[in-house]
């Protein structure tokens, strides 16, 4: 068959999206901290946008009560309910005539001002700049409740506090180490051990290593090497350099009084039984040792005393702040939703440079100030876009979970993507996208919307129970267990059976270990 070129026509259906809409989509998937820098490189790059002074701040909260539901949502919120082939074609650009379509909030427009350059009518409005009309938009946020009070962002100690670097373990012996008179060998090894700790200050490295790498002028002996490792295991915090849990523990305990109570026994059990202690094998070690329970009992409670880990106590922890994106208080018996001010500066078009626009001129530089106000427009409108986006979510996801609020976890309700979807009028994948990196301040504590959603599990009367829901009740089951017998999976499974939840053992199993409760044989104690 001959190949030869031809012309063809070919019908078909392409979503695309307009760039607007991308922007809106872009926004509503930030978390709070990425959020706040697209803000700052928004103010960095556009001359029309200004950062709005608390003096200039106007009255209005925005919030919404759940006593009756807010009924009041802004409709452009639909604009983000795009499927999932409205995402795949995100990057291709928009055509003409294609435009997210936006309500007019007088909130976020402000006040009307006239173009005080040629007093042109708002007739003669350039198609380009649909809401010309408005020369001041304010992007207003809620005032923080008197509930709420957040760390002061002028207070020094708070910034030091927040910002400054933590001790390491080597920086903290090393200290030490300066203070002490020790020759150049000496302070070779000490180096050396030091360098060899984990973050929890275990050494890992083999004293031969050290034997073996060290300079031969040094001429050193494992006996210098001991020497030199005995001196820092009785540094601050003692116990630290030791070479696994049992030289750890018998450090401190051999450091103590010999007058302390059952220190001798101590000794004893961690010297030749830590591993049937490890295994709660109270039986085998009264056996071994001729402690009777009471006695055994508290040569426990004093090993219980020590710190396995001492290098935790100074090791550097990367404390993530997590500043909430709503906040949710209790007044006169309802619960109210409200956003946090604090998750985005308030900005607004500088009415200064807006007013130099002349509606009649054509050159470059009125078109480049049009352009700025456009796009200082689209972009408040979808950080306005994303803040109603999220204030209806949240406000939703209380009213299913309002039992959560009242009575805690035991009274989570089963929640999935699709039920707020539903009920809000928009996609499974703008929930998923609001819902991620954003938290929730109760009065509880501090929770991501995602915790919010759990799968369920059926109970024997057709009912549905969350998961979160077993977990509390799993937890709270442990809680009150008796420590001679704990409780196993398979017991745990037959007690939740009784109050209708049919759960699988290893669904127990699998529950318990996330809740990082060790099994039943590690949690047997002596009373």
């Amino acid at each position: 068959m001959a190949m030869k070129p031809a012309l063809t026509l070919k019908l078909g259906q392409q979503l695309r999206m307009t760039p607007q809409l991308q922007q809106a989509i872009r926004l509503l998937q930030l978390s709070t901290f990425d959020l706040q820098q697209e803000i700052q490189e928004a103010l960095d790059s556009n001359l029309m946008l200004e950062e709005l002074n608390p003096d200039d701040q106007q009255s209005g909260d925005e919030e919404s009560s759940l006593d009756p539901p807010g009924e009041a949502e802004n409709s452009s919120d639909t604009d983000l309910d795009t499927n999932t082939e409205a995402e795949q074609a995100n990057g291709d650009t928009a055509t003409s005539g294609e435009e997210a379509s936006f309500t007019k909030n007088p909130e976020v427009d402000g006040d009307v001002i006239p173009d005080t350059s040629d007093q042109i009518s708002s007739d003669n409005i350039a198609e380009e700049l649909p809401v010309d009309s408005v020369w001041e938009d304010v992007y207003e946020e809620s005032i923080l409740p008197t509930s709420y009070s957040g760390p002061d962002e002028n207070d020094e100690d708070y910034i030091d506090t927040r910002n400054s670097d933590g001790v390491s373990i080597q920086s903290h012996l090393s200290e030490q180490v300066n203070l002490l008179h020790l020759t150049d060998t000496d302070r070779y090894i000490a180096m050396s051990i030091i360098d060899g700790l984990d973050s929890e200050g275990v050494l890992t490295i083999p004293l031969e290593d050290i034997l073996e790498g060290a300079p031969l002028e040094l001429g050193l002996e494992m006996d210098e090497i001991l020497a030199v490792l005995h001196l820092i295991q009785h540094l601050d915090p003692i116990g630290i350099a030791a070479r696994d849990l049992r030289e750890c523990l018998l450090i401190q305990l051999k450091d103590m009084s010999k007058d302390t109570d059952w220190r001798d026994e101590a000794i004893l059990v961690i010297d030749q039984h830590i591993k049937s202690l490890a295994n709660r094998d109270y039986t085998h070690i009264s056996r071994k040792t001729r402690l009777k329970e009471p006695e055994l009992k508290n040569v426990i409670t004093l090993i219980q005393t020590l710190n396995p880990r001492p290098g935790n106590d100074i090791a550097v922890s990367n404390t993530e702040y997590v500043d909430p994106d709503v906040i949710v208080t209790k007044r006169n018996g309802r619960w109210v939703v409200e956003l946090n001010p604090k998750s985005a500066p308030r900005i607004r078009v500088n009415t200064e440079y807006s007013s130099m626009i002349k509606r009649s001129d054509g050159s470059s530089g009125n078109t480049y100030l049009k352009n700025q106000l456009q796009e200082a427009r689209w972009f408040m409108k979808s950080l306005q876009q994303r803040n109603d986006t999220l204030l209806r979510v949240a406000t939703k996801i209380v009213e299913y979970q309002r039992g959560f609020l009242e009575y805690g976890e035991q009274a989570m309700k089963p929640l999935v993507l699709h039920d707020i979807a539903e009920a809000v009028d928009l996609h499974e994948s703008t929930i998923s996208r609001v819902t991620t990196q954003k938290y929730m301040h109760t009065p509880t504590g501090v929770f991501e919307l995602k915790y919010f959603f759990s799968s369920h599990v059926t109970t024997h009367a057709g009912d549905a129970v969350s998961s979160i829901a077993i977990r509390a009740q799993i937890k709270k089951l442990v809680a009150e267990e008796n420590p001679r017998k704990p409780l196993s999976d398979s017991k745990i499974a037959t007690m939740l059976a009784d109050q209708n939840i049919d759960v699988a053992r290893r669904t127990i199993a699998k529950y318990r270990e996330a809740l990082m409760i060790p099994p039943s044989n590690e949690r047997k104690q002596l009373v």
